[in-house]
């Protein structure tokens, strides 16, 4: 039987977390696209914690430079490797982000029992600034709409 795409997504994460963080804190992004391609990343730590970039920032760039649409996003950490693996909701900066592809991305949500659950970037920002633009305004800034119209 096949695994879901969010359990999917998942196990790459922690496939991931172990590898690079084989002690102590890890953690891993991983961005599903439609074309069924998943890209990880992880979390650039710096002395200066101001110039940090969020744990899928990276997976982000990646699909973006592939030129395809963003379906899934999911943040996993642990606090070490004695730790479970926490699902961590998209930031407030990685949710803007998201926006990019639209509101119908499926992301990995914080829930209290820990389970692997996904919503849509619209169900968890549901007054998002964007409701309060039209639609057709919004069509200029689709960056693959636009790709299509000037291939």
């Amino acid at each position: 039987m096949d695994k879901s795409i969010e359990q999917k997504m998942f196990d790459i994460a922690v496939e991931l977390i172990n590898r690079r963080y084989p002690i102590g804190w890890g953690g891993a992004g991983v961005i599903r696209t439609e074309d069924d391609k998943y890209f990880t990343s992880i979390w650039l730590d710096n002395i200066n914690e101001s110039v940090s970039l969020c744990i899928e920032t990276g997976a982000m760039l990646e699909a973006f430079k592939h030129g395809t649409r963003v379906t899934h996003s999911l943040c996993v950490s642990r606090i070490d490797e004695n730790s479970p693996n926490e699902i961590l909701s998209p930031c407030g900066v990685c949710q803007e982000r998201l926006r990019f592809w639209g509101g119908a991305v499926m992301v990995g949500v914080t829930t209290p029992d820990n389970c692997l659950q996904f919503m849509p970037l619209d169900e968890l920002q549901p007054y998002h600034w964007t409701t309060a633009v039209k639609s057709d305004e919004l069509e200029d800034y689709d960056y693959f709409q636009n790709k299509k119209a000037n291939s």
